[in-house]
């Protein structure tokens, strides 16, 4: 009995064709999950840059009103100083309750003074964070108060601050 060379040749043919597509598929959703996780970063990085603009503002209030820095002995919450929250911000909770909140959601710890976000996307994150949060805290610099990172965060390879 002989085989058909027809059949045999469509065989092969197929069997390139699906190891094509595995292929394009396979690099289609890794490309997309390193654009979700460059999103992220720049979300991020905008979110950072507008709590420390309204540390900056609230500092430049408080000296343009002559406010006593006794009152400020504790570190603020960034957040009460924006017009609106965003919607992702999940109120205030300790470090180490950042498993209750989901993925993707910002708080802040008012017991360390911390601004933490927990991470959609942390296998773009190094170092490897427990639970996935990046933390910053909230403190007093040079010129005011700043946010400074609580590690050296490396996202995509580069300084996340």
């Amino acid at each position: 009995m002989k085989s058909d060379p027809v059949w045999s040749r469509r065989v092969v043919e197929w069997g390139i064709v699906t190891l094509v597509l595995v292929a394009l598929i396979w690099t289609v959703g890794r490309e997309a999950r390193v654009v979700q996780g460059q999103g992220e970063r720049v979300a991020v990085r905008a979110t950072l840059a507008t709590l420390r603009t309204a540390l900056a503002i609230d500092q430049l209030v408080i000296h343009a009103t002559a406010k006593s820095s006794a009152q400020n002995a504790k570190p603020k919450n960034p957040f009460t100083l924006l017009d609106g929250v965003p919607p992702n911000y999940a109120g205030e909770l300790t470090l180490r309750n950042i498993y209750a909140v989901a993925p993707g959601s910002w708080v802040f710890d008012p017991d360390c003074g911390c601004v933490g976000y927990r991470l959609l996307y942390p296998e773009w994150l190094e170092p490897e964070q427990e639970a996935d949060a990046i933390w910053f805290r909230v403190g007093a610099g040079a010129h005011g108060p700043r946010l400074s990172q609580q590690a050296e965060y490396h996202w995509f390879g580069q300084k996340l601050n």
